[in-house]
């Protein structure tokens, strides 16, 4: 039976020269932190890494170790700079393969598109041992090597890896969240949050403050894996609040 109150951790290296020039923009953290939120596991960090085969390497074996879950995105397309693969088998200490069933899936998808070429073939390359994440998207699969999840660049393939890994891995509780707005310096009520949250066994309370309409607000988020946790907690916010004549509203501005 899994331990639900056992907090499940993933990491994330983002692989890619073009997002760290700024060319392209990264746009698979959101969408992979909030995939893992549903699962009830927590991205705990994100690194971002150039196409650099020992960049990898180093990273790949640090996040892996301390992390339950670590997923990589990038650089296992066609492409000679598609080294991904070969870094994080370098990583494991196994040798490349052509996985059997990728090949065949990739025939299948490219016996109208001009058939399987070299260059195709390469998006069938995995680790020694690893199992395929199902790709309904473009053919290519994604690839599950130990507690290591290589998807693809393209935000649109990654969320149907996604799609393709749901309910498959464990994790714990999903976490949840409420939000409280209020028109005030978080610095004038930062004692008010301490004392809150600590208060509330299991909740977490984020402040994000802005400024709008020439005044100065705050959103406070509170997060917890317990439904009653979590309305206790906003609840003692929201009379806090209220105590100090700051009005607070439920679902935040």
């Amino acid at each position: 039976m899994t331990d639900q109150s056992r907090i499940w951790t993933a990491a994330l290296i983002v692989i890619g020269d073009e997002i760290l020039s700024g060319r392209t923009q990264d746009k698979n953290i959101a969408q992979i932190a909030t995939w893992l939120g549903v699962q009830g596991i927590r991205l705990r960090e994100v690194r971002v890494v150039p196409d650099v085969v020992d960049a990898i390497v180093e990273a790949v074996n640090t996040l892996r170790a301390r992390n339950d879950y670590l997923f990589t995105t990038g650089g296992i397309g066609p492409t000679h700079d598609d080294i991904t693969v070969d870094a994080i088998a370098a990583a494991l200490g196994v040798d490349v393969v052509i996985h059997p069933k990728a090949r065949a899936v990739l025939e299948g998808y490219y016996a109208s598109r001009g058939g399987l070429t070299d260059a195709r073939l390469r998006m069938a390359r995995v680790p020694a041992g690893a199992d395929l994440i199902e790709n309904r998207m473009s053919g290519a699969p994604g690839i599950k090597a130990e507690n290591i999840y290589i998807m693809a660049g393209v935000p649109s393939i990654t969320a149907g890896m996604l799609d393709g890994l749901t309910g498959t891995l464990e994790g714990g509780l999903p976490l949840l969240s409420t939000t409280i707005g209020c028109w005030v310096a978080e610095s004038e009520i930062a004692d008010l949050l301490g004392q809150t949250e600590k208060a509330h066994e299991g909740c977490q309370i984020g402040s994000y403050p802005f400024f709008r309409e020439g005044r100065t607000g705050a959103n406070f988020v509170i997060r917890s894996t317990n439904a009653d946790e979590l309305a206790a907690c906003a609840r003692a916010l929201e009379e806090g609040l209220a105590a100090v004549g700051r009005p607070p509203v439920p679902g935040g501005i």
